[in-house]
């Protein structure tokens, strides 16, 4: 093993937005069981620093491989394409005037006069959109072009809004509880 590796080849997994999570599972806890620090203790030093290093890596792993979205925007940045730190790409202004209207029903769902069928119907918006830029990330991702590379990206950055709003939508479900 090696943590130059990507994610993908650490796990032994295919590098593909489209993962086997129970695989996934199984392997972490192989790879855990490995490089446990328990098993380097009476080991050197650097050896013990070594292990610590490779379970670090095997969390961050399989904590961005688990999620759709840090695994899109991981493929993205295997092929040069940040969108983790970007601040300037541009928007579909449809989609942003989608997501303030969505943001104001968030907002307004804890007045409104039953709102958990709000959140549940905010929720059930949110899925579906999620979905869809999901499809269109998998379209996109499978090209070399750099117009299906941008596409894959635009996709990710609209996931990005969509799973920022559903935390939010999961956080006032949890305050009306």
């Amino acid at each position: 093993m090696d943590i130059k590796q990507n994610y993908f080849e650490f796990y032994g997994l295919p590098e593909a937005y489209d993962l086997d999570l129970g695989q996934l599972a199984d392997r972490h806890l192989e790879l855990q069981k490995q490089l446990h620090p328990d098993r380097f203790a009476h080991l050197s030093d650097q050896e013990r620093r070594l292990s610590a290093q490779y379970t670090a890596y095997l969390n961050e792993g399989y904590a961005t491989l688990r999620s759709p979205l840090l695994r899109a925007q991981y493929l993205l940045k295997q092929r040069g394409i940040d969108t983790h730190n970007e601040s300037s790409a541009s928007i579909d202004p449809m989609f942003l005037m989608q997501q303030m209207e969505l943001r104001e029903r968030v907002e307004e769902a804890p007045s409104h006069a039953d709102p958990d069928s709000e959140l549940a119907a905010l929720d059930q918006e949110v899925v579906a959109a999620m979905s869809e830029q999901q499809a269109a990330f998998r379209r996109a991702i499978g090209g070399t072009s750099e117009a299906e590379l941008e596409a894959a990206a635009a996709a990710v950055r609209k996931m990005q809004f969509l799973d920022k709003l559903s935390r939010e939508i999961e956080r006032l479900e949890d305050e009306l509880y």
